[in-house]
C-alpha cells in the first residue's frame, strides 16, 4: 500500500453525528457512494431496443 500513500495499520477516524451515532469515515464514504448509485439507478432510463413496425 505504499503506492497509495496511505497507511492501513492505523484505526479509522470516526465522525460523531449525535451522541449515540458514530460512523467511521471509510464507511461513510461507502454509504454515500451506494446512495449515489441508487439514485442514479432510479433516474437513468433503461436501454430500449428498437421496435419493429
Amino acid at each position: 500500500m505504499e503506492l497509495l500513500g496511505i497507511s492501513l495499520d492505523q484505526p479509522a477516524s470516526y465522525w460523531q453525528i449525535w451522541d449515540w451515532i458514530s460512523v467511521s469515515i471509510p464507511n461513510l464514504i461507502m454509504i454515500i457512494i451506494m446512495l449515489a448509485l441508487f439514485v442514479l439507478a432510479l433516474v437513468l432510463p433503461f436501454p430500449k431496443g428498437h421496435e419493429e413496425s
